[in-house]
């Protein structure tokens, strides 16, 4: 592979001068398209013969190629994570108020890459693309090229942070001054962790989780049979048929962001206000938050692709960087019960509450040794994963984050401190839920300066962790 120093992603990042301290926009960006040509074989063991990555840069590449920064998009984000592509353009990239001149991530200091992940919709090989299988000559088929649609293979965490790899190979960059993901991008942050242990120096994973609980999989799964019943669906050819499970994808994305928002917020926001004033007893929009996410489901429907919807809640529910790190029961833990276990306690009859309180209270503690037991295992599991990484962390929760809870950022931490390496976490008091890592909160935001700015520590022993 070729090094390409001193690239950047079009002439305004250095064509707009900015004092020192003042943050200003990187301006006007242009995509590039980056294709790849050596076959890629995926975690479900299909391959893709070749693939394109549609990738971002902002800020300049330094000479020793040591400043460049990564950055890991979320389940709807793509490439655009800042300035605009024309001037007609109404909104910038969706992490604009993080990536710039004297912004969170400093495009002054440091050279910012962001890729659109394959399988997804915005320009990188996924369903909508085209299926090189279908150009190829034979006989017995007939007519034009196809995308992929349902053809296309499912993706894991883990086939993203390889083709990311890839295109660092490409941009000549052997060691990431620092990779950094919210929500679904945090998770590839820390699969770099664990997969490229000597090519980061700094992993930044905000609103994140080690692993989807069996809630966030069913959130999930909810979704995507929406998607699925869509009779427009059509089995995933919809393009081919002319067709587009508009509702399907409207149904699936009002779940998901009821998730992302808190009770308070949109109680604040919407209350039960009415949009006309008055009930009209009927089923079209009444309450003002009913308009809110038809709205959202709405734009959304018109920007994003179905199939790759459900490839990306896939991916989220496969997560799991422990996979590689078998957890071990011990002889004297209990194993998980078998169906004719619950069938029997099913049909077992009910006994009247005993007067002894220490006895009914058994399989109370029987349940909560359970649950301690399967804490420790997992804790045992991502100290293992964790153990051969050699980064500096800095893992960021908000306190209404209910999606993935600071609970589950505190797992990650804690794993992290077991096994002595660097890492400081921050959970930050913000009343906007799981979107909470796309807002400019100051204290946020000066916490992921202030971690790119320091100083690298050279031994991981130096740093037992770091709470606030």
């Amino acid at each position: 592979m070729n090094a390409r120093p001193d690239i950047t992603s079009g002439p305004s990042t250095n064509d707009r001068p900015n004092s020192a301290g003042s943050t200003g926009s990187v301006g006007m960006v242009t995509p590039e398209n980056f294709h790849f040509s050596e076959p890629l074989t995926l975690e479900c063991n299909r391959t893709l013969s070749s693939f394109d990555l549609i990738v971002e840069t902002y800020g300049t590449l330094n000479s020793d190629h040591s400043n460049a920064v990564l950055i890991c998009h979320a389940l709807s984000g793509s490439h655009h994570a800042a300035g605009i592509h024309s001037s007609d353009d109404k909104k910038s990239g969706w992490w604009d108020n993080m990536i710039g001149p004297n912004k969170a991530i400093d495009t002054n200091q440091f050279f910012v890459v962001c890729i659109n992940n394959i399988g997804s919709c915005f320009g990188s090989t996924g369903p909508t693309t085209i299926n090189p299988d279908s150009t190829k000559a034979d006989s017995t088929k007939t007519g034009s090229p196809r995308p992929y649609g349902p053809d296309f293979p499912l993706i894991t965490i883990k086939d993203w942070v390889k083709t990311q790899a890839m295109l660092s190979d490409r941009l000549g960059i052997d060691v990431w001054h620092a990779i950094v993901g919210g929500s679904m991008g945090g998770m590839q942050a820390l699969q770099w962790a664990v997969d490229y242990p000597n090519r980061l120096k700094r992993c930044v994973v905000i609103a994140c989780t080690p692993k989807l609980s069996a809630q966030n999989i069913a959130f999930n799964e909810v979704a995507r049979q929406s998607i699925l019943s869509d009779p427009d669906f059509k089995e995933g050819r919809y393009l081919q048929a002319g067709t587009y499970p508009r509702r399907g994808l409207i149904l699936a994305r009002m779940v998901g962001h009821i998730t992302y928002l808190t009770d308070d917020a949109m109680k604040a926001k919407f209350g039960r206000d009415l949009k006309s004033g008055k009930f009209m007893y009927g089923y079209d929009v009444e309450f003002q938050v009913e308009s809110y996410l038809r709205y959202q489901g709405e734009r959304f429907s018109e920007n994003f692709d179905a199939n790759t919807y459900l490839l990306m809640t896939k991916a989220l529910d496969y997560f799991d960087p422990t996979r590689d790190y078998p957890i071990e029961q011990s002889s004297t833990e209990q194993s998980a019960p078998t169906k004719e276990d619950i069938a029997k306690l099913l049909a077992k009859p009910l006994e009247p509450l005993s007067p002894d309180i220490e006895n009914d209270s058994d399989d109370a503690i029987n349940t909560n040794d359970a649950n301690d037991n399967a804490h420790h295992q997992e804790l045992n599991a991502l100290k293992d994963a964790f153990a051969h990484t050699q980064c500096q962390y800095l893992v960021v929760s908000f306190t209404t984050d209910w999606r993935f809870s600071p609970e589950r950022s505190q797992e990650i931490v804690n794993a992290l401190m077991a096994t002595g390496k660097p890492v400081s976490y921050i959970n930050v008091d913000a009343p906007h839920g799981h979107d909470s890592f796309l807002f400019d909160i100051p204290r946020y935001m000066g916490a992921v300066k202030g971690f790119l700015s320091a100083p690298f520590i050279t031994d991981s022993h130096q740093a037992a962790g770091e709470r606030s």
